[in-house]
This record gives C-alpha cells, sequence and structure tokens, in this order.
C-alpha cells in the first residue's frame, strides 16, 4: 500500500501540468470533466489517502472500497473523498464520464469547517446513487463550476466556493431524515467526537504511519485529560458501545484493510496494529471473523 497521494501527484500522474496555489493563501481548487481519466484504458484507483478532498460526479458502473466496506454505483453517483478516509475504485473502464472538482482545507479557511458535514465525517454518507432527474439537478452546477474557473470576475473563487456548498448540501439532502435530525452538542457528544477523531487519526496504516500508538481506552483518556470511567460513560451514552467494542471494531477493519491490500505478511500487520506476538493478533481475528487471517487474505470467509 502506498502513501498519501498528494494534488502535485494526482497533477503529475494524469499530465495535468502543475498545481498553482491560489493567490492569497486560498489554498488550491480546480475542477475537472472526469472523461479523460475513465473508460476502456482507465487503470484501477489505488487504495490509499489523498492530501485534499474531491467530490466526484460518476456515469456509469463501479465499486468504491473504503476499508472493508464496498459500495456499488449501478448507474451514476456523486461521491465524496477527504483526506482522512482512503478509498479505492475499480471497474472504472465502465464509467463513461462525469466531472470532478479538488480542493484543500485552505480552501475554506475562514469560510466553514469541512468536518462538521456529514458527507466528510468517517461514520457519514459518501457515496449518493442518483436518479436520471437529480443528474440533471448536479449535472448544471459543475458546468458552473468549469464555466466560473474559466472566467476572469476577481471573485470567482467565491463564487466556485458556494458552488462547492451546494453540492455538499444537495447530497446531505438526500440523506435518510432520521440521519438529519438535529441533535444538541452535549459534553458527552463533545468528548466522544474527540475520542473518535484521535481513534481515525491513527489510520490508514502505511509505509509512513506504521504503528498504532493508542490501543486501550485507558490511552485516549490520558490523551483526552479526563477519566477513563468519564470517557468509557460518554461513549457509551453517545454512541450505545463500549470505548473497547469501537477501539476493536477499528483495529479489526484496518486488519481486513491490510490483509486484502497491501502486500505486507501476518506479523507485519499484527506489529503495525500494535499486537507484540503474532499470535495474538490470529486469535483476535479469528475470534472476531470466525476465520484465521491468512484463509481471509485467499478469500475463505467461512
Amino acid at each position: 500500500m502506498g502513501d498519501s497521494q498528494s494534488i502535485a501527484e494526482l497533477y503529475s500522474k494524469h499530465n495535468m501540468g502543475q498545481p498553482a496555489n491560489l493567490p492569497g493563501g486560498l489554498g488550491h481548487f480546480n475542477v475537472f470533466k472526469l472523461d479523460p481519466f475513465v473508460g476502456s484504458k482507465a487503470n484501477p484507483i489505488p487504495y490509499k489517502k489523498r492530501d485534499y478532498y474531491k467530490i466526484t460526479l460518476v456515469q456509469g458502473q463501479g465499486r468504491v472500497h473504503y476499508a472493508d466496506r464496498v459500495i456499488e454505483v449501478k448507474q451514476q453517483a456523486l461521491t465524496f473523498t477527504n483526506p482522512q478516509i482512503p478509498y479505492s475504485w475499480e471497474n472504472t473502464e465502465q464509467i463513461s464520464g462525469g466531472y470532478f472538482c479538488i480542493f484543500t482545507d485552505h480552501f475554506f479557511h475562514q469560510f466553514g469547517n469541512l468536518k462538521q458535514y456529514s458527507v466528510y465525517q468517517p461514520q457519514g454518507t459518501h457515496v449518493f446513487e442518483l436518479t436520471d432527474e437529480q443528474l440533471n439537478e448536479v449535472i448544471p452546477i459543475f458546468e458552473r463550476m468549469l464555466m466560473e474557473i474559466g472566467s476572469d470576475y476577481l471573485h470567482k473563487y467565491d463564487v466556485l466556493r458556494n458552488q462547492v456548498f451546494e453540492l455538499l448540501h444537495f447530497a446531505m439532502k438526500l440523506e435518510p431524515a432520521t440521519h438529519m435530525s438535529h441533535q444538541p452538542i452535549t459534553a458527552a457528544s463533545r468528548i466522544t467526537g474527540l475520542f473518535t477523531e484521535l481513534l481515525e487519526r491513527q489510520f490508514p496504516i502505511d509505509e509512513n504511519h506504521q504503528t498504532m500508538q493508542l490501543r486501550m481506552a485507558s490511552d485516549y483518556a490520558e490523551q483526552l485529560a479526563v477519566h477513563v470511567n468519564h470517557l468509557n460513560s460518554a461513549v457509551k451514552e453517545t454512541t450505545g458501545k463500549t470505548t473497547t467494542q469501537l477501539i476493536t471494531d477499528r483495529i479489526l477493519k484496518e486488519a481486513k484493510i491490510l490483509l486484502k491490500f497491501s502486500n505486507w505478511n501476518i506479523s507485519e500487520i499484527a506489529f503495525a496494529l500494535g499486537f507484540n506476538e503474532v499470535t495474538h493478533f490470529s486469535n483476535f481475528f479469528k475470534k472476531q471473523t470466525g476465520v484465521s487471517p491468512i484463509r481471509f487474505r485467499k478469500g475463505i470467509e467461512s
């Protein structure tokens, strides 16, 4: 598995020239038609993090891999990816076209926190299958982006930022009402949010981020400067699961990723996930899944 892909690497890989940062420290923004990057000669998009945000309108079929989830795109979809969540695409040869825009955190500096939106949260919805009617609403937004970025209007990046927000809110309105219901921010939810951020910050495990440092509930409590019982109570109240359960679930998810997508051996994976002995890792994995890591890697899941 490779490390995080930078914007410069994306531009270089697709012969797109050199990315230029915007004036005034506004980071980077650009928008493209998807057509040159997909089709019969397309290569699978590898599993890795990117150091930029991306919104893609895909017309055609494909599969998106997020950790151990695989999401099928049957006809057309709007997808959201960010620097915290690694992903890969396959069957890109079946994608006929679409659009995508890319941007950095700095593009939204002082204009809002992207992490507050569900489409950019670890447990949020990141792929939205669209009806033909919805597709016809989204295409004009990207077309306006292409027109705007080619203009010489002094404040065009303000307009483009608003168009990104238009895509964000269009997608979030498609989520079930239960996901959109307002939940008051409590002390417990704040602590749980900080815990989740700490947990997710350790992933993905790759060549540049090789060993999981925080393994126990007490490790997170120490980082957050709260008593472990207080952390456990807050997490249980907010999520219905114990802190240990959430840590276990995330370690298991990363174990599956490494077994499927990396060429590391079982011992290297065990060490990266904080297990001192490979047998401890094997026992952990088999207890959670019912199969050994070796059998899982071979695709034998029962």
